[in-house]
């Protein structure tokens, strides 16, 4: 008779993502970090306050899902307003420019290797491909 060797195993390894847990890991504003990848799509959480520069992505969308806060995005023929719960996405190549008068906490869903800033880089552009 032969044995089988135990093999251990994690006591739970399907874990949920907790939002505020995750948000407790970092104050940077500005700075997206990954929490989750879907084929080639990542969700990066971000702190927003005040304002960010005029961009665009010439090859994707953008999805912005508000978490907690009022985050207005100005497009130059106007602009959206997103509240808690609320989801926005910005077609490929449409020039925008967040702005939160307070903290807004979000996700973003976008390709993986998505510059926040678009083409142009510079003291706002934060490192890529950051997880916590």
């Amino acid at each position: 008779m032969s044995t089988s060797p135990i093999i251990d195993q994690p006591v739970n390894v399907h874990q949920p993502i907790n939002f505020a847990q995750k948000y407790s890991l970092f104050t940077e504003q500005w700075q997206p970090k990954v929490v989750a990848q879907m084929n080639d799509y990542q969700f990066k959480l971000a702190r927003l306050e005040g304002d960010f520069l005029w961009h665009s992505h010439a090859d994707t969308d953008e999805t912005f899902i508000v978490i907690d806060g009022c985050l207005r995005i100005d497009f130059r023929d106007g602009f959206v307003e997103l509240n808690a719960g609320e989801l926005y996405v910005v077609p490929r190549g449409v020039e925008h420019k967040p702005y939160a008068e307070k903290e807004v906490k979000l996700m973003l869903i976008e390709p993986t290797g998505v510059i926040n800033t678009g083409d142009d880089t510079n003291e706002r552009t934060a490192q890529n491909d950051v997880w916590i």
